[in-house]
């Protein structure tokens, strides 16, 4: 027999729907590309690009790129103002932030 979702949601007391709501609303705050984290911080292409010292085609591609080096990404979170992490997860460890693979290297 198929679950239907709907319709146990649609079961579920309204403070309980109201927080699970929430929470999936967080979840999916938490995941972005390159392009939604830009316009959440309703920053332009050509803006983006000014601080990096590229072309604004070129920020298009970047954002339309699956595999970027993390020196890249770095460079391109530091441009929108915020920083880059780099965490691991492991399924019996708590989460560890590898230290130095994302820090702005002395060369640049």
């Amino acid at each position: 027999m198929a679950l239907d979702v709907e319709g146990v949601i649609a079961g579920l007391d309204p403070e309980r729907r109201r927080r699970i709501e929430e929470r999936a609303a967080e979840l999916i705050a938490e995941e972005k590309t390159l392009r939604e984290l830009r316009r959440a911080r309703e920053l332009t292409q050509a803006s983006v690009a000014r601080e990096l010292g590229i072309s604004q085609d070129a920020i298009s591609r970047l954002e339309q790129q699956s595999d970027l080096l993390l020196s890249t990404l770095r460079r391109t979170v530091e441009a929108m103002g915020g920083s880059l992490s780099l965490i691991a997860r492991f399924p019996d460890r708590p989460p560890v932030e590898l230290a130095c693979i994302a820090e702005r290297d002395a060369r640049d």
